[in-house]
């Protein structure tokens, strides 16, 4: 079995399979903090930003709904093909800017601070909170919010850094990591590393059958 040597390709697979939206769907949809669409709540958890961050924007929605409503939107994704498509898409705006690159080496290159950090089923899903958080926060205005949202952590299961087959079930033993809490432990993670206002939750399906959505808020301090 062998890890991911080449995360950047790898995401570019995974962008190169995303089927296109037309443009108006893409806003109207862009704040799917669940997985279901119309469903949940919308870009109103960021506050009222001035500017914003997003880990791993994908297509770039999200930076582009936030940009027509006149926040600087900025966002960082690993994969060039993502982030080729994104530009595509929404350069033409100018609040909208995307980077290529990894989100802490990013963060920790960069002396800017945001009003709004957030990720939706984003980088924060695939990267060690104990090096993330601390790196998030930094990059905070006082008072400037973090929030992400991925899927819920299974429970009765282990927690922290959990395996998965990146390639599928049918694919090459290709691993990667992703980093799984139940919202408790989101919460005293969080405050740990000096978040607060920390709400973690499950915010459920609209069927109550299927699987829900792991939503968590929080902000530094002023």
């Amino acid at each position: 079995m062998s890890s991911i040597t080449d995360p950047a390709g790898y995401w570019d697979r995974y962008g190169r399979a995303v089927p296109d939206e037309n443009p108006e769907d893409a806003l109207k949809n862009a704040f799917g903090w669940c997985q279901y669409d119309s469903h949940g709540p919308g870009d109103e958890l960021l506050g009222e930003p001035l500017t914003t961050l997003e880990l791993g924007p994908g297509r770039g929605n999200a930076v582009a709904a936030l940009a027509t409503k006149g926040v600087v939107a900025t966002g960082v994704d690993l994969s060039p093909v993502q982030v080729q498509a994104a530009r595509t898409r929404w350069g033409h705006l100018p609040n909208a800017r995307f980077v290529q690159g990894d989100a802490l080496d990013f963060l920790a290159a960069t002396d800017r601070q945001w009003d709004a950090v957030y990720s939706i089923w984003g980088a924060v899903w695939f990267t060690d909170p104990a090096t993330l958080l601390p790196a998030i926060l930094q990059r905070l205005t006082p008072g400037g919010r973090l929030v992400f949202s991925h899927a819920p952590h299974i429970p009765g299961t282990a927690t922290g850094a959990l395996g998965m087959w990146a390639a599928g079930y049918a694919g090459p033993q290709v691993a990667m990591a992703r980093w799984s809490y139940a919202p408790r432990q989101w919460a005293d993670l969080l405050t740990s590393h000096g978040y607060t206002a920390v709400h973690a939750r499950i915010v459920p399906a609209p069927d109550s059958g299927n699987v829900g959505t792991l939503l968590v808020e929080s902000q530094r301090p002023h």
